[in-house]
């Protein structure tokens, strides 16, 4: 039986499958170049979609938006291992064809939005995250009102039943709703049942006892030399209490692969993002339900799947702070900002020794934020804040740079916005050819580096990092290391010619699927000047002279249309 067959099969077993959707398929069918494909969703089933061969990614992501109600930016489709990431590129040119089935991995809302009405007439609104607390809503009223301050003296009843402090609002919130009604009162003198999703506060919350469970957070270490710095140590005791006080990981709603938000000891406030290794996008434990790989290719070209933690440690490690090397006994920011990072092994055990759970992964600090840049849009952003990030995706030829993975920071009392990148699971990879940078579209992008970042990039040194990343327990592949030394090379001479980030990115990301980058073609034309067997360091100066020639010819390009 074909996959086709097996995905039709399953259609017709599902009830849900509605006129209306077999009628818009009937619509496309008599056009002669339409495919019919079959879009597989984690938790439900096949749902059949008709198309045309010549559609672009985005028109298809429009289209499964207005059938299925799964918003554009919250979709990431993958065919064979490999996610469809450039939306302006056709269907075909990922050779996509009648009757393939396509994984829709859909990244949900992680926002709520309440609304708090009190009997004395008073109203609050809130955007609350689905992984709070219910005594989050409490807190954000406390500080709202003083009349509220004495959190310990209220009491949540939903339905007539009392919600406890550390219920999850995902868990209350039924379906899709968006709009939540609190009723709060002061102590209790008279209890009104609550109705639908009104809720009544009163005093004497109860205390929370939690099971007895050991956990253990410890960082793996390869080589005896390395010693943690202060932070590293914070972020891993942190973790540590936090599984040890019963306070489970919580599992995001973001990405292909499983991500963790771990919790303090109180249970209020996320301290680290866990990654197991074993549930990235297409390993054994993928939480997303994405197929295995065949061949161990990760979801972006030149990856491996399993690698994605190494990956996530060498950006922290090799965002070297201004000041020089970066070390594990430093605490100083990189110039990037890249959280501070650690590959860990976590052991959560139950009664007694039996053994509940064991993952390896990457740890990352959790960085409090009031959204992504996607959430945002960039027109606010310092020019400054877009190029150390354009600074650390081009030297690492990050595979999957998007506005999803930039997070917006802003303290109140301040206006000035930094941006935090996060998820390098696919840095430095073995080739080019997914490299992506969402910036790109920045009008910022299109802005010179200042003679501070000048400064920095003159300083990096690609054999340096690849002998660091050797030290902390990476030692790259010939390949890998070809891609840093390479791009690093390029960022160099680029912005000693006076390139933008625009410029050199341009350089290093494809503009459709099936054509080479200018990066690729430069490492052709390098490859075929040299004999074969001939050592890197040969390589290396035959594409260092191609790439002048080059760079040489577009700024005498860009001199003249000025």
């Amino acid at each position: 039986m074909s996959l086709a067959d097996v995905a039709l099969n399953l259609v017709k077993d599902d009830l849900t499958f509605s006129p209306v959707k077999i009628e818009r398929s009937r619509s496309l069918h008599c056009l002669d170049d339409s495919i019919l494909i079959y879009l597989a969703v984690s938790g439900s089933s096949v749902i059949p979609m008709r198309v045309l061969d010549t559609d672009s990614i985005a028109l298809v992501k429009l289209q499964i938006q207005t059938s299925e109600g799964f918003v554009v930016n919250r979709q990431k489709l993958v065919f064979h291992g490999r996610e469809l990431a450039r939306n302006h590129c056709l269907v075909r040119d990922y050779g996509v064809g009648d009757g393939n089935l396509l994984h829709l991995v859909i990244r949900l809302s992680d926002l709520r939005f309440i609304t708090v009405n009190t009997a004395c007439g008073k109203k609050f609104q809130f955007n609350v995250e689905r992984s709070q607390r219910v005594r989050y809503i409490k807190e954000q009223v406390a500080k709202k009102d003083e009349g509220f301050v004495d959190v310990e003296n209220q009491k949540l009843i939903c339905d007539g039943e009392e919600l406890d402090d550390h219920l999850l609002i995902d868990e209350i919130c039924e379906g899709d709703d968006a709009i939540i009604h609190l009723l709060i009162r002061k102590p209790a003198k008279v209890r009104t049942k609550a109705t639908g999703k009104d809720f009544e506060l009163s005093i004497d919350a109860p205390t929370i006892t939690r099971e007895d469970k050991k956990a253990l957070v410890e960082p793996i270490i390869v080589n005896p030399e390395i010693k943690l710095s202060p932070v590293l140590m914070k972020l891993i005791d942190c973790a540590y209490a936090g599984l040890a006080k019963g306070n489970k990981p919580i599992i995001s709603s973001e990405g292909s692969g499983g991500a963790y938000f771990m919790q303090d000891e109180s249970g209020r406030k996320y301290v680290a993002v866990f990654k197991p290794i074993d549930e990235e996008p297409m390993a054994e434990n993928n939480p997303r339900g994405l197929p295995l790989s065949v061949d161990g290719e990760g979801l972006k070209k030149g990856t491996r799947v399993g690698e994605g933690a190494f990956r996530e440690v060498a950006a922290y490690i090799l965002d070297h702070p201004t000041s020089g090397r970066r070390s594990f006994l430093s605490d100083e920011v990189g110039f990037s900002g890249v959280p501070p990072t650690i590959t860990v092994r976590c052991l959560h055990s139950g009664d007694g020794s039996e053994i509940k759970d064991f993952k390896i992964g990457s740890l990352q600090m959790f960085v409090q934020n009031i959204g992504s840049s996607e959430d945002v849009g960039p027109r606010a952003f310092p020019v400054a804040e877009v190029h150390k990030i354009a600074v650390l995706d081009l030297r690492l030829a990050n595979a999957d740079r998007h506005a999803g993975n930039i997070m917006v920071c802003k303290e109140v009392e301040e206006e000035y916005v930094k941006l935090v990148p996060i998820d390098h699971g696919y840095c430095l990879p073995e080739n080019f050819e997914d490299c992506t940078f969402d910036w790109l579209l920045w009008p910022q992008s299109r802005q010179p580096f200042d003679s501070a970042t000048l400064d920095y990039i003159k300083s990096l040194d690609a054999e340096e990092d690849i002998a660091l990343l050797k030290f902390y327990g990476w030692e790259l592949s010939l390949d890998c290391s070809r891609t840093l030394r390479v791009s690093t090379m390029l960022l160099q001479k680029g912005a000693e010619r006076g390139l933008t980030p625009y410029e050199i990115g341009s350089i290093l990301c494809r503009e459709t699927i099936k054509k080479e980058s200018k990066i690729e073609a430069m490492i052709c034309e390098a490859a075929d000047a040299v004999l074969p067997g001939s050592s890197e360091a040969c390589f290396m100066e035959a594409i260092s002279e191609v790439m002048d020639h080059y760079l040489d010819k577009l700024k005498t390009y860009s001199a003249c249309m000025i």
